[in-house]
């Protein structure tokens, strides 16, 4: 994943605060135990873990929780995060590229939730988040991640979208203009933050550029089997079932050789 958060990182959690992370870790929950590997103290893997949602929804249920990300300023809000959270095992987090980390030890599964890896655009950069998962799991584990998938994508394109939200002080207006490139089915978002200080009327701008790549079952699962990784499935993360043209996002399920 790339360096693309920056200032934006400050914002992220204010932005994505109506994201509902406990529903998703069921989702994850659910499709773990459907591809029958037991959830019950197992140890997890967390792939681009951002500001460490997921990995604290998922440590609640009794995982054993690592996230690395890329970004210092994620890592340093979930580290701040744990403050808030009286779990008995609190998560580990640590700043890592996902294409280059060395795991310290073998995992019982791995995820990589949010669309990290629709953040690798390039097929070496996928190969070797593939190839991070695969190092990290025991025979037999599980990986799991969700993408823009290609057939939603190209069936309902992107669009302009805005979103406003406050944190109390300031009003943050995020513009969204999507950029499509047929050569290597990507996405360049490119964002525009507004901060309105509501008192002094002060506004100040962030831009960003986030490009993101979409993709076919045919493709992943062949990359996968590169990496010593099986696909079990690709399902829609809405309904949990098989992916259609109405699919935006999917999940992908692969397990270790």
């Amino acid at each position: 994943m790339m360096e693309v958060f920056n200032d934006y990182a400050y914002y992220y959690n204010l932005f994505y605060q109506d994201k509902d992370y406990d529903a998703e870790t069921e989702q994850i929950v659910e499709l773990l135990n459907r591809y029958g590997q037991s959830p019950k103290g197992s140890s997890m893997l967390s792939l681009g873990c951002g500001t460490g949602k997921h990995d604290f929804a998922l440590s609640k249920l009794g995982f054993s929780m690592t996230g690395i990300d890329i970004s210092p300023v994620m890592i340093k809000m979930a580290l701040d995060s744990s403050n808030d959270h009286a779990d008995p095992k609190p998560p580990l987090f640590e700043v890592a590229d996902i294409r280059e980390y060395q795991p310290h030890c073998k995992y019982d599964n791995v995820i990589s939730l949010f669309h990290v890896v629709s953040y690798q655009n390039k097929n070496a950069d996928l190969l070797k988040t593939f190839e991070t998962a695969s190092k990290a799991l025991n025979s037999g584990g599980l990986f799991i991640f969700d993408v823009w998938y290609g057939p939603g994508v190209l069936s309902d394109k992107p669009a302009v979208r805005i979103k406003r939200v406050t944190d109390g002080n300031n009003l943050l207006i995020r513009y969204a203009q999507p950029v499509m490139s047929a050569e290597d089915n990507c996405v360049e978002v490119n964002y525009e933050i507004l901060i309105i200080d509501q008192i002094s009327g002060h506004v100040s701008k962030i831009e960003e550029q986030h490009s993101m790549r979409y993709f076919f079952q045919p493709e992943i699962e062949f990359m996968l089997d590169q990496k010593g990784l099986s696909l079990l499935a690709c399902v829609d993360c809405n309904t949990l079932k098989a992916t259609d043209y109405n699919s935006w996002t999917a999940y992908f399920i692969a397990r270790k050789k």
